[in-house]
């Protein structure tokens, strides 16, 4: 396990939490090319850790896009909105994904400068139902200059607002952790070692697989004859996604004969 210094150091991570249950999200994350270890992060709440680092690929992409994708797919995957937090040496930051809209984020230079615009963080209160006057207040100190609070300090200050909701990550699952550090630390909240937390998906994500198959097809076509574009991107996403989730190869249960 990583020393108290090495998670102390300057880290590349990012961490996923999504308004839904375990046993919701789960299924969907499946469907992502980088696998994810769920927790329940308390009350209607799941967290999500990569299991690789793909922002650390030689000319891969920063870990904020990265991290974009990812909350898009699963929030047009879900009913639910999905929040990603992430950082690197020299910036932190969120986005906020729900639905088809357009995904808002935020983002502090590594001494807590805010670089992102205050609208964003308005629109992210009133996605999450948050409430609009103490709430709000409690985000608008996160995006003020004029505190000594670094960008990780105000990271698990976002946290701590979400509080509010019900959001209670695990303990050792902390946003500016080392991503070993965030592994280990989920594995304990699930009571696991090295097990596959989706072990038991496989039948239930190639069933969503063909429901977006089928949903994705139909709205890309019907927003080609309306010629809405909108319509035609989300309808070739599902379509897609469902696709390459029905020829994934998923692991089966436990005690299955090969």
């Amino acid at each position: 396990m990583p020393s108290a210094a090495e998670n102390a150091a300057p880290v590349t991570g990012a961490l996923l939490l999504c308004r839904g249950t375990p046993d919701t999200v789960a299924p969907v994350a499946r469907l992502l090319r980088e696998p994810m270890r769920a927790a329940a992060a308390g009350e209607g709440w799941t967290v999500l850790v990569p299991e690789g680092a793909p922002w650390r690929e030689t000319g891969g992409d920063p870990v904020e896009r990265v991290v974009t994708g990812w909350a898009g797919a699963l929030a047009v995957g879900g009913p639910w909105p999905v929040l990603a937090l992430w950082w690197d040496p020299g910036h932190s930051g969120f986005v906020l994904a729900s639905g088809f809209r357009r995904p808002v984020g935020y983002e502090w230079l590594a001494g807590g400068t805010p670089v992102g615009e205050d609208e964003a963080v308005r629109t992210v209160a009133l996605r999450l139902g948050l409430d609009p006057v103490l709430d709000l207040q409690a985000l608008d100190v996160l995006t003020r200059g004029d505190s000594d609070a670094d960008a990780r300090a105000r990271l698990i200050g976002l946290v701590a607002v979400l509080a509010r909701t019900g959001l209670v990550l695990p303990p050792g699952v902390t946003p500016g952790a080392s991503m070993p550090v965030l592994r280990v630390a989920l594995r304990a909240a699930v009571g696991e070692g090295d097990a596959d937390p989706g072990i038991w998906w496989g039948p239930v994500v190639r069933a969503l697989c063909v429901v977006q198959v089928g949903l994705g097809v139909p709205m890309a076509l019907w927003g080609l004859h309306r010629r809405r574009p909108a319509l035609v991107l989300a309808g070739g996403l599902l379509a897609t996604t469902g696709t390459v989730g029905l020829r994934a190869r998923f692991p089966a249960p436990l005690g299955t004969p090969p």
